[in-house]
């Protein structure tokens, strides 16, 4: 076997006893064929770099927390005799207040003195101007801390640029933005804080463009150090986060990318107990004791927690990386708090059509910047609970007008609960052959078994009519307070357990966007911004309001009414 071979073969990034090392404070790299003289030498090298807003400017061996060093080690110490760099990423998902801008800024200086390339250019790239000038000025004073490293570096402050006066190489501090890789072809690149970045809506193309400017030089690393979201994740954060994770489970193999995740499990985030205990909080902080207690998170939990659920789920997101999966707000909607628990994974129109004795149908159609949404509503012909099941279209035109959600939207379309149309009546055409197959099954009433907005319906009316399906099986749901039924119905059966639905990030979001305003004796449901989408959640009102007035289908066999046809069902 050639030394390449074997190479590839010792290079593996899960960590299987990720949850064990947590809990004991150990290491999150595996073990890895690294280079431990080059390792220690670049370690060697963070660890005399000092902290220069911290008073008597203490060196990182003392001021910063070992998982700095096990990204050090292992970036630097992967370079093998061919000059081919093994460890070509890292995820690094770390709670705030763990120093990760100052840290970053101290393994980019680290690379510039590791760097053997001439007139190199390495990038610390942060979300915001505000983080960028941050990382540059910690890089600049670690710089202007040390005699030697003043000598040999020359700062340049207006263009956040430090250059090595020995072989021209350069680290440039920008700002995250489409012209970020304009005739640059870098070395190595630290992203700061990838979760803000992900919102603009270009960051899956600058991601693909600083992807591709990495890969002509072989020892070219990217660096992702980013705490979790403080809503779900979408973009280019959660593929890198999903893409990390995978790895690091081990479901995703001949990969090069390190994954060094500071969060609970899935089961441990499920579990407020667990994660509100502050005795297991040390998991997830691994600069505790440095830059961070336990007391002064302790009272930060405390203010957050007297504030609120929203405020308390964006706190734990920050400051504990408990992901997000509905974004709370202190005037949402009340069944908002039942709804992720009452997810269903096995509800698909499928299951509707299978276990349902009668199905009604939901409707909000909105312009072309809005979603178009359908929500069919099933009662389990056993059981009589009620199953949810949604579906949302959307134009090119919601890109344009909404850009600061199209990361989200494409997400949503990756999972497949949102289409993006290619042609203008592709909403309208697809939403009215969902509704025929239910009438075809024979379970959709014959009266009122499909509810609309009767603003902006027309085009949904007109496939519908291709389909023989109009009045009075089609009817106009009164809006605004007159859905109060269903608001406060629907609330009520999430909390009973009467109500599922099936499992999708779409509607998550979407009963994340929804603002309840209450009136005297109604109330009405609102988007909380101009891009905060609800019409999925506003058809699936429309499709309980008709099931709530407890319809029969128009095609029930009257011999499985009275019990004689014996039919196999699924038990919810």
């Amino acid at each position: 076997m050639g030394y390449a071979s074997s190479i590839k073969a010792e290079w593996q990034f899960s960590c299987p006893d990720w949850i064990e090392r947590l809990k004991s404070g150990r290491s999150l790299v595996p073990d890895l064929p690294i280079d431990a003289d080059e390792g220690e030498r670049a370690v060697k090298i963070f660890n005399k770099l000092r902290l220069p807003d911290v008073p008597n400017q203490p060196t990182m061996e003392v001021g910063a927390g070992d998982w700095f060093r096990d990204i050090v080690r292992a970036v630097f110490g992967s370079l093998d005799e061919n000059g081919e760099r093994h460890v070509r990423k890292v995820f690094g998902l770390v709670p705030k207040k763990n120093s990760k801008t100052t840290g970053g800024a101290g393994i980019m200086v680290t690379a510039l003195l590791m760097n053997r390339r001439p007139r190199a250019e390495f990038l610390l790239i942060g979300p915001t101007q505000d983080i960028a000038d941050t990382a540059f000025q910690q890089a600049m004073g670690m710089i202007q801390a040390d005699e030697y490293l003043d000598k040999r570096f020359q700062c340049i402050e207006h263009q956040k640029t430090i250059k090595d006066r020995l072989n021209k190489a350069k680290l440039k501090i920008k700002t995250f933005d489409m012209k970020v890789m304009t005739g640059v072809k870098p070395v190595g690149v630290l992203l700061d804080e990838l979760h803000v970045m992900s919102a603009y809506s270009y960051a899956s193309r600058v991601m693909g463009q600083i992807s591709g400017g990495l890969i002509p030089n072989p020892e070219s690393f990217l660096i992702i150090i980013t705490t979790q979201s403080d809503e779900p994740p979408s973009g280019p954060f959660k593929t890198e986060l999903q893409y990390a994770r995978g790895v690091r489970d081990g479901t995703i193999t001949g990969a090069r990318t390190l994954p060094i995740l500071y969060e609970f499990s899935e089961a441990m985030q499920l579990n407020k107990e667990f994660w509100q205990n502050p005795r297991n909080w040390p998991m997830v902080l691994p600069n505790l004791g440095l830059s961070i207690t336990i007391d002064r998170l302790v009272e930060e939990w405390t203010e957050a927690s007297q504030k609120g659920e929203e405020e308390r789920r964006r706190w734990a997101s920050q400051h504990l990386n408990v992901e997000i999966g509905l974004a709370l707000h202190a005037d949402r909607w009340t069944g908002a708090d039942y709804w992720e628990a009452a997810e269903d994974e096995r509800i698909t129109l499928e299951y509707l059509l299978e276990n349902s004795d009668a199905i009604t149908v939901g409707g909000d159609v909105g312009g072309l910047d809005d979603l178009w949404g359908i929500a069919a509503i099933g009662r389990h012909r056993v059981t009589r609970q009620w199953m949810a099941w949604i579906k949302a279209w959307c134009h090119e035109d919601a890109f344009r007008a909404r850009p600061e959600i199209a990361e989200k939207l494409r997400d949503f379309a990756n999972d497949g609960d949102l289409v993006i149309c290619t042609h203008p009546t592709q909403d309208a055409e697809e939403a009215a052959a969902l509704i025929a197959q239910i009438r075809d099954s024979g379970l959709l009433p014959e009266e009122d078994g499909v509810g609309v907005d009767a603003w902006g319906v027309a085009a949904l009316v007109e496939e519908l009519s291709l389909h023989d399906i109009v009045e009075p099986q089609v009817r106009a749901v009164p809006q605004g307070g007159k859905l109060t039924p269903a608001i406060f119905g629907a609330e009520r059966k999430l909390k009973d357990g009467t109500l599922k639905h099936s499992r999708s990030r779409l509607m998550n979001w979407c009963v994340g966007n929804a603002k309840l305003e209450q009136r005297p004796t109604l109330v009405m449901i609102d988007k909380k911004s101009p891009s905060s989408k609800i019409d999925p959640l506003m058809a699936f009102f429309n499709a309980f309001m008709l099931m709530a007035l407890n319809p029969e289908a128009a095609g029930v066999s009257v011999y499985e009414d009275r019990g004689i046809l014996e039919v196999e069902v699924d038990y919810l």
